[in-house]
C-alpha cells in the first residue's frame, strides 16, 4: 500500500488583531479577492489555488507572529512599490535573492497592520 503524497497547498491562515483591517490590507492593498466572511472574526479569500483564512486569535495563533506568506508576482518592484504607496509597511525592497540555472529569484518583504511578515517573490527569466 502507498501513502497518499501531499499534492498542494490549500489554505494558509493568518492571525490578525482586526479582520476588517486585515481585509483593507489584504483585498485592497494586495489585490486578493474576498470569497465570503462568515462571521468579524473570520474572513477567506483566494489567492490563485490557494485559500487565505482570516482570523482573529481563536485559541491557536498570536498576532503578528505566523509564518512567512510568499505571494509570487511577475513584477516585484512594481508590486512593492504599490503596496507602500498604499499603506504597507517596508520591511526589505526586493533584491536578487538566488541566481538559479533558468531563472532569478528576486524577493521582497512588507508588513501587514499586525506586523506580519509577507514575502513578495518574482522569478525573473
Amino acid at each position: 500500500m502507498t501513502t497518499p503524497a501531499i499534492q498542494r497547498i490549500g489554505q494558509i491562515a493568518i492571525t490578525v488583531s482586526d479582520v476588517s483591517q486585515a481585509l483593507g490590507f489584504y483585498e485592497g492593498i494586495l489585490g486578493l479577492t474576498l470569497l465570503f466572511q462568515p462571521s468579524d472574526e473570520l474572513a477567506f479569500l483566494q489567492c490563485d489555488s490557494v485559500r487565505i483564512m482570516l482570523s482573529t486569535p481563536q485559541g491557536a495563533g498570536e498576532v503578528g507572529k505566523n509564518s512567512i506568506t510568499y505571494f509570487v508576482t511577475t513584477a516585484v518592484e512594481s508590486v512593492y512599490e504599490n503596496a507602500i504607496h498604499s499603506g504597507a509597511t517596508p520591511e526589505r525592497e526586493p533584491q536578487l535573492t538566488a541566481k538559479m540555472s533558468d531563472h532569478e529569484l528576486w524577493i521582497g518583504f512588507i508588513r501587514d497592520p499586525d506586523g506580519n511578515l509577507i514575502g513578495l517573490m518574482e522569478e525573473k527569466r
